[in-house]
């Protein structure tokens, strides 16, 4: 099992990192300012580090310089606000392997944690690229599902809510589970576009196997 270090400030941000990869099936430790980040990267043995920039102790840019210097392997996913050519040219130059800029979806920081990790060799201790339960298959890697071995065409966001329901087969997922996972921590919680997808995926691949389970979200039945 592969194990990330997220250092980042902002507890809220930091929560809903730890929840989605644990999900993926990650181990996770976080850090709250760059000093221990750097400290952590070079004591620990991490397989992925995924950095802010606007640390406290010193900044992003400072740990990536201290990381160069003892000529660190580790990978660095440089995770964001800061948006400027400038600053993404910089991140890049002292050793980051990627740049994602806040506000994020996070299947797509999922996917390019899953890129990382299997260019630096992680491939075998990454999670299951295919899942199955309750008559659904559904492959990662080759993003194909089917339902009774029959064939579904998904749209983008329909594929990643299918995947977080096989992630946490009978599990009761809320609607905020859901909204964070698929389309981002800070995307509007009054938003019923959970249900809408519910109903793309029930229509699909079967009503029975998504039930509603009232006043507390949706459960993949087994």
């Amino acid at each position: 099992m592969s194990r990330i270090l997220i250092a980042e400030d902002e507890p809220r941000l930091s929560s809903f990192l730890v929840k989605g990869l644990k999900a993926a099936g990650y181990t996770t430790t976080v850090c709250e300012d760059g000093v221990r980040a750097a400290d952590l990267a070079r004591a620990s043995d991490f397989d992925l580090l995924i950095l802010d920039i606007g640390l406290p102790g010193q900044d992003g840019f400072a740990v990536l310089r201290a990381l160069q210097a003892r000529r660190e392997r580790l990978p660095v996913l440089v995770l964001t606000a800061r948006d400027e050519v400038e600053d993404m040219v910089t991140g890049l130059d002292l050793g980051a392997d990627d740049y994602v800029t806040k506000p994020f979806v996070f299947d797509e920081l999922l996917a390019r944690v899953r890129a990382r990790l299997r260019q630096a060799g992680g491939g075998e201790s990454s999670p299951s690229m295919v899942l199955a339960a309750g008559g659904i298959t559904l492959d990662v890697r080759t993003r194909r599902a089917s339902a009774d071995e029959e064939e579904a065409e998904l749209t983008a966001k329909e594929f990643s809510l299918l995947e977080t329901f096989l992630r946490h087969p009978g599990q009761v997922l809320s609607r905020e589970q859901l909204l964070s996972h698929v389309w981002g921590y800070d995307f509007d919680p009054g938003s019923n576009v959970v249900d809408v997808y519910v109903g793309y995926l029930r229509r699909k691949l079967g009503s029975e196997r998504f039930e509603t389970v009232r006043g507390m979200g949706y459960r993949l039945r087994t």
